[in-house]
């Protein structure tokens, strides 16, 4: 079992900042995949980003490209989300992810996640 803590949420303006913390514990380790979907309300949830745990390498949501950014800190088992330039489409509940080989192979899609996080909520007012 792996445990996935989110925070870091809450309301901010358009254009500004913040940073989610996803802190995981059980079992788990730096070669998971971890990642981040977010879920508006009446929509379905969608990928934001990932950061692979073997290689380090990233992938990002095209809506999201340039303005968010995810690294994680080994060694405290957390991963984070950078995010700035923020819009108000950016609203809604984001999920850290934590998976294995198919997240790897192709982090967009939520069946290669096998355990999540109770979501925080970010909303960015106009």
């Amino acid at each position: 079992q792996v445990q996935l803590v989110e925070s870091g949420g809450g309301l901010v303006q358009a254009g500004g900042s913040l940073r989610l913390s996803c802190a995981a514990s059980g079992r788990t380790s730096s070669t998971y995949t971890m990642g981040w979907f977010r879920q508006a309300p009446g929509k379905e949830r969608e990928f934001v980003a990932a950061i692979r745990g073997s290689s380090g390498s990233t992938s990002y949501a095209d809506s999201v490209k340039g303005r968010f950014t995810i690294s994680k800190d080994n060694a405290k088992n957390t991963v984070f989300l950078q995010m700035n330039s923020l819009k108000p489409e950016d609203t809604a509940v984001y999920y850290c992810s934590h998976g294995g080989a198919i997240a790897t192979l192709t982090p967009q899609r939520t069946s290669g996640y096998a355990y999540w996080g109770q979501g925080t909520q970010v909303t960015v007012s106009s």
